[in-house]
């Protein structure tokens, strides 16, 4: 294993264990050579890569801020540590992302967050209205009542378990559009359906504390971590650099105007 320049660790598979069928994107659990059990995303993936590089983006960021994610690891993958798969659509998978994916800790005993579960589970209002800040900046439309993405997990000190942040392939859908990305620096987010919205989040306090902390030198650092090969031959752009440098600039600019795109309900 190693830990290159960008900050993520390096790790290689050497047992797949089974694939996750709860998603489209068909995730598998693997164990690895540092002795570490990670759900592994494929570039494979009918997502592709652009799911795993939101995935790096907003998962890094959220850990900067504060937010709980399980640590992210990239992982050198060879389909021949999973031969004994008996699914041909998984093999197909598995073969499609030869070479190097993207892995998120497994949390033993973790649970998904669910709509029963407010008496269970420490989330304030001050918490979620940081992870709603967060998925306002990052555009993330897959934070839903109907698809949380969180995970509640037992935390050492705590009486109850805490909130974990997963999946956020879905977000930063600017990336998908990189010719139109400018039109949507200030499109507002629609917190109607959000999974935290119930909880009368402190949605002011929390962009007083975050949006003074999206500084470009935090952006760069954040989108050095995303591998060369995820962003290479994107359309429109010289070098890999110059799409680091898209990312850095769309971001600071939301960063700049969350006045615009911060949901109202809660403002006040």
């Amino acid at each position: 294993m190693e830990t290159p320049s960008g900050g993520l660790r390096t790790v290689t598979a050497v047992r797949y264990v089974t694939p996750l069928r709860s998603g489209g994107s068909v995730p598998g659990v693997v164990e690895a050579d540092d002795l570490g059990t990670y759900v592994v995303k494929f570039t494979g993936s009918a997502q592709g890569r652009k799911a795993l590089v939101a995935e790096i983006v907003v998962g890094e960021l959220a850990r900067r801020l504060g937010l709980r994610v399980p640590e992210l690891v990239l992982v050198h993958f060879d389909p021949a540590v999973a031969a004994e798969e008996p699914h041909q659509e998984v093999q197909d998978l598995l073969h499609a992302s030869a070479g190097l994916n993207l892995g998120m800790d497994y949390l033993p005993g973790a649970a998904d967050l669910t709509p029963d579960a407010p008496n269970t589970v420490d989330i304030d209002p001050t918490e979620a209205a940081r992870v709603i800040w967060l998925d306002a900046f990052t555009a993330n439309v897959d934070r839903t009542t109907h698809s949380p993405n969180l995970m509640t997990w037992p935390s050492s000190g705590y009486q109850r378990p805490r909130l974990w942040l997963i999946d956020h392939g879905a977000a930063l859908v600017f990336h998908h559009r990189w010719d139109t990305a400018a039109d949507t620096a200030l499109k507002t987010y629609d917190l109607r359906h959000h999974a935290l919205g119930s909880r009368q989040p402190e949605i002011a306090a929390a962009d007083a504390e975050f949006a003074p902390r999206i500084t470009t030198e935090l952006l760069r650092e954040v989108v050095s971590t995303v591998p060369d090969a995820w962003l290479a031959d994107e359309p429109g752009f010289a070098t890999t650099a110059d799409v680091r440098d898209a990312y850095v600039t769309h971001l600071t600019a939301r960063a700049a105007a969350s006045t615009h795109w911060l949901p109202t309900e809660f403002m006040a």
